[in-house]
């Protein structure tokens, strides 16, 4: 069993993130921070293999944590979650040594991806035997999605994932549209949409922001990347 510290000062997010994680096996969530000491605290007492990672808390950066948990050599990995997408704090994370690097908002299905990805790292890095180049490479290479471009999964139609695309760009500039607004407007089923809609914010082109209400799952809502 994986044991992950969930690390955000917005407490609600920490809880949505911490539910996805429990959600995924293998993993269990051994505690909550809302800022960096406790953060710290936490991963010193150990029993922490990773840390889900904030960048934006209270009083010092996630990426100041990180640099410190590498000062200390303490045993713990880290996935940094942050809504930055400027390259030089990417490189930042990196040479921090963050092993992920996952955009806000994302879907529970792409944490699932990350932390499966990293599982899949520590099982052979766990393995006691010595390790020969195709398995340092199967190791370093499981800590990338590989990259698919556009090509459609299985099921997957071009032209609906285009009228689709099309249907967010032309209806969407300015605001955003649920998964049954989508359905309206190219006469396709609310599940089928929706299938589509995460297919297109996975590829990167269009956008997925997560609002959070009282309902205790959040609302995806999508407009043109």
């Amino acid at each position: 069993m994986i044991n992950v510290l969930v690390v955000d000062d917005d407490f609600y997010v920490a809880r949505i993130n911490a539910h996805y994680v429990s959600e995924i096996p293998g993993f269990r969530v051994a505690g909550i921070a809302h800022s960096a000491a406790p953060a710290l605290a936490a991963v010193e007492r150990g029993g922490i293999d990773l840390i889900l990672l904030d960048q934006h808390l209270p009083n010092e950066s996630g990426l100041s944590v990180a640099r410190r948990l590498r000062g200390l050599d303490l045993d713990v990995d880290i996935v940094m979650v942050t809504a930055d997408r400027r390259p030089a704090s990417v490189r930042a994370a990196r040479r921090a040594g963050v092993l992920h690097y996952l955009v806000k908002p994302f879907t529970c299905e792409s944490l699932r991806e990350k932390l499966e990805s990293y599982a899949t790292m520590r099982a052979v890095l766990d393995d006691t035997t010595e390790m020969n180049q195709e398995a340092v490479d199967r190791s370093l290479g499981s800590l990338s999605a590989p990259d698919t471009g556009w090509v459609l999964p299985k099921g997957f139609s071009e032209r609906t994932a285009d009228l689709v695309s099309r249907v967010v760009e032309e209806h969407g500039a300015g605001r955003q549209l649920a998964a049954q607004e989508v359905s309206e407007l190219t006469r396709i089923s609310r599940s089928t949409a929706q299938r589509y809609l995460k297919f297109l914010a996975d590829s990167g082109r269009l956008r997925l922001t997560l609002k959070y209400g009282t309902s205790g799952r959040p609302e995806h809502l999508y407009s043109p990347a």
